[in-house]
């Protein structure tokens, strides 16, 4: 055994899959693909999903795409169906089967049962001619040529198969249902893209003793304590009525140091920069990332109604909390 064998040997594996997932091509065109589509999306209940060995384990993979992309499913152990779990298919539910040879003997247990509910039942199976398959009232047919294993035993060509035709059900049943990223970030709050469609501003901001702030006529080496203490790289600036006259940046600080401004004896008033940028609480933590990179600066006051500073927010806040 050379390298040059062991690369042939997995570039063999991934053409038999390759050809496998091309051939779902024309199963797809036909009317019994289009029927399992109509009968998940008149679904009233869940998409359960069912399947022993790989093909349960491939079909767990397909309960979990679809329930993450629209059509809430899960899966349920065919085993365990006809030891009590069967009660979690209710009438109102669709039966998604998974069985390669169509006969697996724990599914064709509990036909009868699933008959006897009125579940709809789709097939998803490599004999068309299957138990499995008469009894569906749509056949999807994800036969392949041949396995990649080179005994033709271990399921890896019929897997890849039944995954994509899985994958093909749950973004055909996503793009009719008018499923959008926002949609999918309210299933996915804890990853990147959740955190970039839902994350508000509220749960970052500082407040409060947190937050910098200093009046119009405070010294600006005061003010660069307050910066200092707060870390933020800026602090907000309040007139005597307590409205917002504008901000304090590091970058106002190299400004007036490049004036030869002093620092000792000139106040925040005359190196500050009004008309400032401001967000609003409830806004969403992406929409603020965004309003930081188009005007190139690092922090923001947040106003209420009555221009009243109530927070800061830094672009160090946004890092942290992985809308980055």
């Amino acid at each position: 055994m050379n390298d040059s064998k062991l690369q042939d040997l997995a570039i063999a594996v991934i053409e038999t899959e390759a050809r496998a997932v091309e051939k779902l091509v024309s199963e797809i065109r036909l009317p019994s693909f289009v029927e399992a589509c109509k009968l998940m999306l008149n679904c009233k209940g869940r998409v359960v999903v069912t399947g022993m060995g790989k093909s349960g384990h491939i079909a767990g993979k397909i309960a979990a795409t679809l329930a993450s992309t629209g059509t809430p499913a899960f899966f349920v152990h065919p085993g365990e169906a006809s030891h009590g779990d069967l009660g979690m298919i209710t009438p109102a539910d669709v039966v998604l089967a998974l069985s390669n040879s169509g006969e697996t003997g724990e599914i064709v247990t509990i036909l009868p049962l699933i008959k006897r509910l009125k579940v709809p039942l789709i097939a998803m199976t490599g004999n068309p001619q299957s138990t499995l398959s008469r009894a569906a009232a749509a056949n999807l047919n994800v036969s392949v040529e041949k396995e990649a294993c080179p005994l033709g035993l271990a399921p890896t060509a019929s897997t890849t198969a039944a995954l994509a035709m899985g994958d093909a059900l749950a973004v055909a049943l996503l793009e009719t249902r008018g499923f959008t990223r926002e949609d999918f970030a309210r299933s996915h709050p804890g990853g990147a893209l959740g955190r970039r469609l839902l994350l508000l501003i509220d749960d970052l901001i500082h407040t409060g003793a947190t937050m910098p702030r200093v009046n119009t006529d405070t010294l600006l080496s005061d003010a660069l304590v307050e910066m200092t203490h707060k870390g933020l790289g800026m602090t907000i600036v309040v007139n005597d009525a307590g409205k917002l006259a504008g901000v304090f940046t590091d970058g106002d600080l190299r400004r007036a140091i490049d004036h030869r401004v002093d620092v000792h004896t000139a106040q925040i008033h005359e190196v500050m920069t009004t008309n400032c940028k401001t967000v609003r609480l409830g806004m969403l933590a992406a929409e603020a990332l965004q309003i930081m990179d188009s005007t190139k600066i690092n922090a923001l006051p947040v106003v209420n109604e009555l221009n009243e500073p109530i927070g800061a927010l830094n672009m160090h806040d946004l890092l942290r909390a992985g809308v980055v």
